[in-house]
């Protein structure tokens, strides 16, 4: 075949995004000199997108250099300024900041050389905007990712439209309002969706607003890009870039559909897939993601594992690992990592993603006020952000203290509507966690039937889905319930009254304030009608609990 023909066929292939085909036509036919090779500046640039999105990141970077300099020879600047653009993206995307920073360097000073404004200086513009937003420079970065969108509509460039508008949205969401980000999303998405958008943009775009949905956790907008992620993906053969975004992404949609089995393999794909590539902090995130699901499946030295290989990767796993320390009994430690993590600023969004976790752990420790405060917190966030998933973490944090505050009415509505948000999504784990907390609000109410049928329910879905801490948790309320609605902590407090202790001494054999000891013995005196100790430790002889281990 002769060159005409390999040169037809390679750009046929490239049309049809049969990136492996293309990649080796074009390759074949650009030797070392670039005097000998059969290609032009535009071919050498699609033997880079082609070499790149093949995983052979030094070959794209070798084929834009060779496409500048033909660029440059011919007099053609914008289009020699274009391929510094990409030059500098792939060289800063891996971790070689000076280097990239040379190439927009030299495509600015190109650029001063044009007196005319050209859709170039659109290009170039992103990676000041990132600059901006990796300096948290949000007001900065906003205003750039405006220019761009407006550079896009300008010159009608789908990729900058979609690419500054996703910008928008992210730093829409890092400055609080999750609504006009999740929005301005959905405007990047139709680009891509009518297949206007070029391979490496839409990429990154999906990848961006599937993340940033997580961040917010809008789980149904994540869900349904990352389904239209994976069929964008299959639909490439040869494809490396973004694929193991696009595992982790599946994996976290499996996990809240259930499919605990399935994600954990997504998870362990994607830390290949990663550390292959030698981006090590996204090996990080996976491998923390895959020890959150097997600390819900009970595997808590797999999931040890999990979280310390993230930070051998340089990603700290929080708040998933002060959870982790919570279920082996470290509550010292997981409440002091989360008081830690409490104290740094962080914007609204990744704050949110703390909230759940330090609200069940302060509940844990008994720290009420604290706990009552966080919640307060939670919840003005998620009426802000409107994202269903965040709003049933709010609802469900919200009846867990109302619970242990001695409130389960106030409880009760709470989690229901949790519940029901996360039946929407398809949630079964957090669903049955919410059943399993109805089950104890009823049974302090007195309502043991209707708590028993809710105790079930929850324990016959987590016995399904092999979430064997939550059900442990479960088979411990399964004994007959206490007199009088007491909690188990109460009774603990009850059985050291009986025995002579003084509210110092409670405090100090139960690791609590005496300000908390005081409050179980109020709720306790009005819970079996007595106004004294001693009639108190007498209730507790009657009803054998002072006796009880």
């Amino acid at each position: 075949m002769g060159v005409v023909d390999i040169l037809l066929r390679a750009r046929k292939a490239y049309e049809r995004r049969e990136w492996v085909a293309a990649y080796e036509s074009l390759s074949g036919l650009a030797p070392a000199e670039l005097d000998d090779a059969a290609l032009e500046a535009d071919d050498f640039a699609r033997l880079a997108t082609a070499a790149y999105l093949t995983g052979r990141d030094n070959d794209c970077i070798q084929a834009l250099q060779r496409a500048f300099q033909l660029n440059v020879t011919a007099g053609d600047t914008p289009a020699a300024v274009r391929c510094s653009f990409w030059l500098a993206l792939v060289l800063i995307s891996n971790g070689e900041t000076a280097v990239g920073g040379g190439w927009v360097a030299r495509g600015q000073r190109l650029l001063a050389d044009i007196p005319e404004d050209v859709v170039e200086r659109g290009y170039l513009l992103i990676h000041e905007m990132m600059r901006h937003v990796m300096a948290a420079e949000f007001s900065s970065a906003s205003q750039r990712a405006v220019e761009i969108v407006g550079y896009g509509h300008r010159y009608d460039d789908p990729d900058l439209i979609a690419m500054g508008l996703a910008a928008q949205g992210r730093i829409s969401l890092y400055t609080g309002d999750v609504r006009q980000g999740l929005a301005l999303f959905d405007e990047a998405m139709v680009g891509i969706a009518v297949g206007a958008v070029s391979p490496i943009f839409a990429g990154q775009v999906y990848c961006t607003m599937i993340e940033g949905c997580q961040e917010a956790s809008d789980l149904g907008r994540a869900a349904e890009w990352t389904i239209a992620l994976t069929n964008w993906c299959d639909a490439q053969p040869g494809l490396v870039p973004f694929t193991g975004q696009c595992a982790v992404h599946r994996g976290q949609i499996m996990r809240l559909h259930g499919a605990f089995d399935e994600a954990i393999e997504e998870f362990t794909r994607a830390i290949r897939r990663y550390v292959a590539a030698g981006t090590t902090s996204a090996a990080g995130f996976a491998s923390a993601e895959r020890g959150k699901v097997l600390h819900i499946r009970g595997d808590f030295d797999a999931a040890q594992s999990a979280y310390d290989a993230a930070i051998g990767y340089g990603y700290e796993p929080q708040p998933e690992l002060a959870l982790l320390w919570l279920a082996r009994g470290r509550t010292s430690a997981a409440v002091a990592a989360m008081d830690r993590l409490l104290a740094e600023p962080r914007d609204p969004v990744h704050r949110s993603q703390l909230l759940p976790a330090a609200v069940e752990i302060m509940v844990a420790a008994e720290n009420f006020d604290r706990a009552v405060e966080l919640d307060a917190e939670l919840s003005t966030l998620a009426a802000a952000f409107g994202c269903e998933a965040l709003l049933a973490m709010a609802d469900y944090a919200a009846g867990h203290v109302a619970l242990v505050g001695d409130r389960p009415a106030e409880a009760i509505p709470e989690l229901r509507r949790a519940a029901r948000l996360w039946h929407t999504l398809d949630a079964p784990y957090e669903g049955a966690r919410c059943a399993a907390l109805i089950g104890r609000a009823l049974r302090v109410l007195g309502d043991n039937d209707s708590a028993a049928g809710e105790l079930d329910t929850a324990r016959r879905t987590l016995t399904t889905l092999g979430a064997r801490p939550a059900c442990r948790e479960i088979a411990a309320l399964a004994p007959t319930p206490l007199p009088r609605g007491l909690s188990a902590r109460e009774v603990e407090v009850l059985r050291l009254v009986a025995v002579g202790k003084t509210n110092h001494e409670i405090a100090t054999a139960l690791f609590l304030s005496e300000k908390t000891i005081a409050r179980h013995l109020s709720n306790i005196f009005v819970k079996i009608e007595v106004t004294s100790r001693t009639a108190a430790a007498a209730f507790a002889y009657e009803h054998q609990l002072a006796d009880q281990h």
